[in-house]
């Protein structure tokens, strides 16, 4: 872990004025404390999607990625499941057009294979401080509503607690030709969230969504950071 890597990317957004972190610089924050997140490479002008498509590869997926946007798919900015150039060169201009002036870039990222959606996070509340976050995932996450909370700091213990607390929980185990999920990398993730709210004072609120099951790993595919004022 660099909790020092971590604070350098979040000091530079408060420095700016900034309340939330661009997606690209939430999971340098979250890979700063040991969470897997996509390969990535954030494109801020035209010549520089040919060398991201040639680093990552295809399938790709390209996004808007901006501080000043918490929600990509309301402003039409995703497109997935990219197969070759003359595809990433029509998306990468609707997108650009998409963002219509907003500071930031295009995110050039892994398509993650997997069909499981997790959401984990982290919020700062009022009366229990840093509280730790589980949960089914995805688009439908505010509609399921099946989140499982602690309160930070938490051991392997309360983390495969939350784990089992879901309605969904057996969407963890081998189903339909899907490995089980490595619910030792989960606990791992859940016990970083909790150590990164106890740590930097200057981070509000933390959602991961999607965390992605890819064959038995979880891997973050979204990142939001809100930041406390000054």
């Amino acid at each position: 872990m660099n909790k020092d890597a971590a604070l350098k990317i979040i000091n530079a957004a408060r420095h700016r004025g900034r309340t939330m972190l661009s997606e690209y610089e939430a999971k340098k924050v979250l890979c700063h404390y040991d969470i897997p997140v996509t390969r990535e490479k954030l494109i801020t002008e035209r010549r520089g999607l040919e060398y991201a498509v040639h680093e990552i590869g295809y399938p790709l997926v390209l996004k808007g990625c901006s501080p000043d946007i918490a929600h990509k798919t309301e402003k039409n900015l995703i497109r997935v499941d990219i197969r070759n150039f003359d595809e990433a060169v029509h998306a990468y201009g609707e997108i650009n057009a998409a963002l219509d002036g907003a500071s930031g870039g295009v995110l050039a990222q892994e398509m993650i294979p997997g069909r499981r959606e997790l959401v984990m996070g982290m919020t700062r509340d009022d009366q229990f401080g840093p509280c730790v976050m589980f949960g089914l995932g995805g688009i439908f996450t505010e509609i399921l509503e099946d989140i499982s909370f602690r309160k930070a700091p938490i051991d392997a213990r309360d983390a495969m607690q939350m784990m089992q607390e879901i309605r969904g929980r057996k969407i963890l185990d081998a189903i339909r030709g899907m490995e089980a999920a490595d619910t030792n990398a989960l606990a791992e993730i859940l016990i970083r969230l909790g150590q990164i709210g106890l740590e930097i004072d200057a981070v509000a609120e933390i959602d991961i969504n999607p965390v992605i099951i890819s064959g038995s790993r979880p891997v973050a595919v979204d990142a939001l950071i809100v930041l406390r004022p000054q």
